[in-house]
């Protein structure tokens, strides 16, 4: 007889996930799913708000990623103003952005993925997370929790709290950088390199002894996206869109917010609440991509800071073309946090960086406005539609997850087909599986927007577990 097996909830994961495994009769892997089990409605609760203050509500979205929400609402905002921001406003959100994506990958590097690199991913999962860290490498975790703390502490000065900073806005930000906030952000400059040139020797010597897991942890073929300046640098803010294939060929350049629909589209599957994002020429599922920081480094011929450069040499030395295994996500991410920490420095050192002139102002100059940046995860796209009056008609959020979700998915399927034979699996082998979507760090909770008709089911179950009515929807 055929079997299921279900790891609900997947642990070590920012939001609400399962992963379904269904074996044949011989006890093999028939097929694998990566189920995203909540529903959150942002884009439909938007409607009817001034588009003003989009920001600040999209911002609620996410505890981990706020920042990105902020500046990609912000951008699309800008669009429907027709306005282009104060030089200093756009390298301050460019810090805060950097900032929040350092903070974020030490949460996924140290605190989510680091028990499986350092304890094993056999090991005790009683043992498996931050505490285990510290206990058995205290450098390494202390590491990671400094970092941590140095992208929330910037975040905390600049938008004046940690989470859901209101500071980015339509048009800017609302206030200017002070000399004494520049300085305290500068003194905590050498510490952050410190820790994050440990973290990455360290990384180097572990890493190949998972060989083995490198090999099928979402490894094949696929298209990147992520967003790149005119030099062909990385970029998290501004910039535009790059699309290679498998073979690092460009398959399309200069993809700005306002064309990203006309380039991406979005197919929906029974099985979870995320939408699966493709390149509209080749289809769905052949056009599926994958973005965050291993698209980025791939894409990218240079980091455009020296330290992150040299390390990026040394990642692009991984395969002869664009780097397939997903387990290097784990790589990408380090070296994503030394330019961060990098570029935030040269920020800093900028003769404008102190100027009061931090927003523009404008109303509605055109009815509808697109915005992306780089979230931690990946690309992050928000489009919004106005009435006359400046209130929202419509909104269409495409975020990362989405857009990495068909490659979970099949690198579900690639480890369970790997590891389970004859209906024979450990808790180590079904850790394997949950890791491979740890890889990628998803963020649920900003994924997960209505698209049609919810299939939404409701049951009335007795004291006793009877079932006295099921409605469907």
């Amino acid at each position: 007889m055929s079997q299921t097996i279900t790891i609900d909830p997947v642990t070590r994961l920012e939001g609400h996930g399962k992963i379904t495994i269904q074996l044949d009769a011989q006890g093999n892997v028939a097929d694998a799913h990566f189920h995203v089990t909540q529903v959150r409605g942002f884009e439909k609760f938007s409607e009817g708000r001034p588009f003003y203050e989009m920001p600040s509500l999209m911002a609620r979205i996410c505890g981990i990623c706020p920042v990105s929400h902020l500046v990609a609402s912000a951008k699309a905002c800008e669009a429907i103003m027709s306005v282009r921001i104060p030089h200093t406003a756009a390298q301050l959100r460019r810090m805060l952005n950097l900032a929040q994506m350092v903070q974020s990958h030490a949460l996924s590097f140290f605190h989510l993925s680091s028990p499986d690199l350092l304890l094993g991913l056999d090991s005790d999962p009683a043992n498996r997370h931050i505490f285990g860290v510290v206990a058995a490498r205290p450098e390494l975790g202390r590491a990671g929790i400094a970092l941590r703390r140095f992208g929330q502490h910037i975040i905390e000065l600049l938008g004046n709290k940690r989470i859901h900073p209101g500071w980015v806005v339509p048009g800017g930000v609302t206030e200017p950088l002070s000399p004494a906030k520049r300085d305290e952000i500068l003194a905590m400059i050498p510490e952050a390199y410190t820790n994050i040139k440990l973290a990455i020797e360290w990384y180097r010597k572990v890493a190949d002894s998972f060989k083995p897991e490198i090999e099928v942890f979402a490894n094949f073929p696929s298209l990147f996206m992520g967003l790149i300046n005119e030099d062909e640098s990385i970029e998290f803010t501004d910039g535009a869109l790059r699309l290679i294939d498998a073979q690092g060929n460009i398959l399309e350049d200069g993809i700005t917010a306002n064309r990203f629909t006309e380039a991406i589209g979005e197919a929906v599957e029974p099985y979870s609440y995320t939408k699966f994002a493709y390149y509209k020429p080749l289809g769905y599922p052949e056009g599926s991509y994958r973005v965050g920081p291993l698209a980025r480094l791939n894409i990218a011929r240079s980091m455009g800071t020296p330290l992150a450069d040299v390390e990026l040499a040394a990642f692009k030395q991984l395969a002869p073309g664009p780097v397939q295994g997903s387990f290097h996500y784990h790589h990408a991410r380090l070296v994503d946090m030394l330019y961060g920490i990098e570029k935030i420095e040269q920020i800093l050192t900028d003769p404008l960086i102190l100027d009061k002139h931090v927003r523009a102002t404008a109303g509605v100059n055109r009815l509808e406005g697109a915005g992306q940046a780089e979230a931690p995860r990946g690309t992050l796209m928000h489009n919004y539609k106005v009435d006359e009056n400046g209130l929202i008609t419509w909104a269409n959020l495409v975020i990362a997850t989405g857009q990495n979700n068909n490659a979970m998915n099949r690198g579900v399927l690639q480890a369970a087909r790997h590891y389970i034979k004859d209906g024979k699996f450990t808790e180590g082998i079904l850790n394997r599986v949950e890791a491979v979507v740890r890889t990628f760090d998803p963020c649920l909770s900003c994924s997960t927007h209505a698209f049609g008709q919810m299939p939404l089911a409701l049951s009335l179950l007795s004291a006793e577990g009877q079932l006295l009515d099921h409605v469907t929807r």
